[in-house]
């Protein structure tokens, strides 16, 4: 692929656009993180915690108390995080895409509705992290809509977003001391 700037086409983002969204969206996301920490006096438990943090294979007494809604979600978030990653490295538009695809879509709508129900973060309440979910339920039907319109650009920016911003973004606030993954891996 040639970084040499290209003619604007219908359905494609200039490299340039695409790079300053991805990167200015990325570093408000730290910046929002690291003000929140230090709004609400986190960052010094945090670091406790990383410096007494020692690797061992997984908890299984951790999973096993969990609750059904925390199982189901982790379960179908772990799925779909596996899913995700083949479909983002087979061929397109194949048999096996759109069928993997309705599963992938089936599996992130499960783990976005789990999430619901899901308020140990912020006890009783939906915390900062909740705001995936809303984005999740609103975007993932639109990237069903423009693929069966066979839209394919916004398609793949719809669902590459869902994907990287709803799994492997999120992937990093469950192993936060404390967490579930944390415990099952470090506490």
């Amino acid at each position: 692929m040639s970084l040499a700037p290209q003619a604007a086409q219908p359905g494609r983002i200039p490299l340039k656009a695409w790079t300053f969204g991805r990167g200015f969206a990325l570093s408000m996301g730290v910046v929002l993180l690291i003000l929140a920490g230090a709004m609400w006096g986190v960052w010094p438990a945090i670091w406790r915690e990383l410096a007494a943090a020692r690797p061992h294979a997984p908890d299984f007494t951790v999973l096993a108390s969990l609750s059904p809604v925390v199982k189901i979600h982790l379960y179908t978030a772990l799925a779909a995080l596996v899913l995700g990653a083949v479909l983002m490295m087979v061929r397109k538009g194949r048999t096996f895409h759109r069928a993997a695809g309705w599963t992938w879509v089936a599996l992130v709508m499960t783990t976005a509705v789990s999430t619901l129900f899901i308020t140990s973060l912020n006890p009783g309440r939906w915390s900062l992290i909740h705001l995936f979910t809303g984005w999740t339920l609103v975007v993932l039907p639109l990237a069903v809509m423009w693929a069966r319109r066979h839209q394919v650009a916004r398609h793949r920016r719809a669902m590459m977003g869902l994907f990287y911003g709803a799994f492997a973004i999120n992937l990093a606030f469950t192993f936060i001391p404390g967490r579930t993954m944390w415990n099952l891996f470090f506490g």
